[in-house]
């Protein structure tokens, strides 16, 4: 082996022997963590869901209310045009009672557009808040994996229960190594109130 040659292999064998320790030195360390879990069992979540279930209720009990007017109304229509289909009166009798059925019918049809609006003013309503109510609460739990992930010097932390658009696991094995989820929920739920939904 010529002399060049040599020094050569020498350098790199110099060069790998000083970057190993490096490498090894700066293996990342990785946390995984199962949000769906974290996020179903949080107190928050279960309150937020508490509270949209009772506004839900509420805008329901309202929309029966104004179904049984429109219900009524019709009822009542039915009754008028009745009435004025009646032989036994006078045509001048039977022109108010169609006055009448006419002016029920438009107050049907309004009925029938504050319905429509309420349901879809209501529906959209509580989709936002459920939005927002969800991005806080992951915001939350996002900053506290954060702060957990620091202090332990993870440099990556994994949702496990993640799945890919094809609606698949993404993670499809860990060893459950460095897994935060119990110590998160443990840390979110500490100052639960003690009215807090279980």
């Amino acid at each position: 082996m010529n002399m060049p040659s040599l020094k050569a292999l020498l350098a790199a064998a110099l060069l790998a022997g000083s970057l190993l320790p490096a490498m090894a030195q700066s293996s990342p360390r990785i946390g995984i963590v199962d949000l769906r879990k974290v996020f179903d069992g949080y107190y928050k979540t279960k309150d937020a869901d508490a509270k949209i279930k009772e506004e839900a209720a509420s805008l329901e009990k309202t929309a029966k209310g104004m179904l049984e007017d429109y219900k009524k109304a019709n009822e009542d229509y039915k009754q008028l045009m009745e009435a004025a289909s009646d032989s036994a009166i006078s045509a001048e009798e039977k022109q108010k009672r169609r006055k009448s059925a006419e002016d029920k019918l438009l107050e049907i049809r309004q009925l029938e557009q504050q319905v429509q609006q309420y349901q879809r003013q209501s529906e959209a309503s509580l989709l936002e808040k459920r939005r927002r109510m969800r991005e806080q609460i992951l915001k939350e739990i996002r900053e506290t994996v954060v702060t957990k992930a620091k202090a332990a010097g993870f440099s990556l932390v994994i949702d496990t229960a993640a799945d890919s658009v094809n609606q698949t696991p993404i993670v499809l094995y860990t060893n459950g190594d460095n897994d935060m989820t119990e110590d998160l929920l443990k840390q979110l739920n500490a100052n639960a109130p003690a009215g807090a939904a279980k």
